[in-house]
């Protein structure tokens, strides 16, 4: 289909002459990672890197990407302006028209979720910074999405309340209307959670129904609905730690629960961006320029999520109310109590100064790889659209480190500390689109 350019590959590369060079050649750009959580490869929606080389062998053997990857390859290698290329026998099979736009509304739908899940992570913060997780002491999941209609209800409420740890040493006085204040966030927080799971499971429903969806990305859209219920249980665990003896949650399951929001977040946001190309769309090599660029993107997200994760810990501790300069620490730029604890490791987890003195470091780390990440992409040719998600990332990284250190230095406002944590999860978007312009970019340009 391509034969110049196949005839200037073959050039530079081992003739194709059998089918073993060409699975060779193939697995060349296949080969890393079979668990890479955010490969997103050919067979992605399968799972999270578990591939199917049967698959991989069929593809290569039915020549489905060998012409479109020699086309990339050699375009990728000029000077020309990279173009989208169709896999060749997609007339047969297309990936646009009526395919590609179901694929896209799915797409869509995904996006209006990961929305949703990303409004619930910021509310979950603003509930932490104004003490207002404790106040509803049950949980009923079915019957629960219904508030106090009643000054009847409201008083039976305010009673339940009046027995838990938090009203008895914390808000010892406090009237039904200063308990209302306290009472509608945590409210709002848990009514936005059963309306992801509306907005999920009705959707998914009438596409199973009309026939929108490829039968294997039903495995995926299930486990995300029992990933988003497993949330709710989490956020249930984490609320009893905090109405037994202490009105505080435990710093371990307020991580485990912020963690598993933002584990949720990405997946379905990587999936969603994957979808934008259609449901049989195979991923094309991408130029040998990039492949070292690549491989440091699919760091970049792993790094923010454990930045993100110290900062649960330092939010579950109260950490940022405490040695509240930049970039000195008590005075040292690295204090001399820093893992005190018994065991040592312990402190990490739990021992305020260090804690805090961890995240802070994590975050120095996060900007430094980065901006070199940044200067890499500097040195390769890149097309708009990757260009534009570099320089996303290095603003976003940005201003989250400026960010954290106003909210440290003016000892956590609420506004700046939910922007914060807000901001934490659009610089993780930005490290997953990132890595998705690399791979993808240029079928747009």
């Amino acid at each position: 289909m391509f034969p110049s350019v196949k005839s200037e590959f073959l050039k530079r590369n081992t003739v194709l002459t059998s089918p073993c060079t060409a699975i060779s050649l193939y697995g060349t750009h296949l080969r890393e990672g079979w668990f890479d959580l955010f490969r997103g490869g050919d067979d992605h929606l399968f799972g999270w890197g578990c591939r199917s080389w049967g698959k991989y062998v069929g593809d290569v053997l039915t020549n489905v990407d060998i012409e479109r990857s020699l086309a990339h390859e050699a375009v990728m290698s000029s000077n020309e302006k990279p173009i989208s290329f169709v896999t060749p026998g997609a007339s047969a099979n297309p990936i646009t028209g009526r395919a590609l736009a179901q694929a896209r509304g799915i797409s869509n739908w995904l996006f209006v979720v990961c929305f949703m899940v990303f409004a619930m992570v910021v509310l979950g913060g603003l509930t932490r910074l104004t003490h207002s997780g404790l106040s509803m002491v049950d949980w009923r999941p079915v019957t629960g999405w219904l508030p106090p209609l009643d000054d009847a209800q409201w008083m039976a409420v305010f009673e339940l309340y009046k027995q838990s740890p938090e009203y008895n040493q914390v808000n010892l006085g406090m009237t039904v209307d200063g308990f209302k204040g306290i009472f509608w966030l945590e409210f709002i927080h848990r009514l936005l959670g059963r309306a992801i799971g509306l907005v999920f499971a009705l959707p998914f429903l009438f596409f199973m129904v009309r026939g929108w969806l490829d039968r294997r990305i039903v495995p995926m859209l299930v486990f995300f609905f029992v990933l988003g219920g497993l949330q709710g249980a989490l956020g249930w665990y984490m609320v009893k730690s905090g109405l037994a003896d202490q009105p505080d949650v435990s710093q371990y399951r307020l991580t485990a629960h912020l963690g598993l929001a933002v584990v949720i977040y990405a997946f379905m946001f990587r999936f969603a961006l994957r979808l934008r190309h259609g449901f049989d769309s195979v991923r094309p090599m991408i130029a040998p320029g990039l492949i070292g660029l690549r491989r440091y993107a699919r760091v970049l997200p792993f790094i923010v999520f454990v930045t993100l994760l110290s900062g649960g810990f330092v939010a579950g501790l109260d950490a940022g109310f405490t040695y509240n300069t930049f970039p000195l620490m008590d005075g040292m730029l690295i204090p001399g109590q820093l893992y005190d604890g018994t065991p040592a490791i312990m402190s990490a987890f739990e021992d305020i100064m260090t804690v805090q003195f961890n995240h802070r470091w994590f975050a120095m780390a996060t900007l430094v790889v980065i901006g070199i990440f940044w200067i890499m992409s500097l040195r390769r040719r890149l097309g708009v659209a990757q260009r534009l998600a570099m320089h996303l990332l290095l603003f976003c990284v940005m201003a989250q480190v400026a960010l954290g250190i106003a909210t440290l230095l003016m000892v956590v406002p609420v506004a700046l500390g939910t922007l914060h944590q807000a901001g934490a999860v659009v610089l993780l978007s930005a490290t997953i689109y990132a890595l998705h312009t690399i791979e993808w970019g240029h079928m747009s340009e």
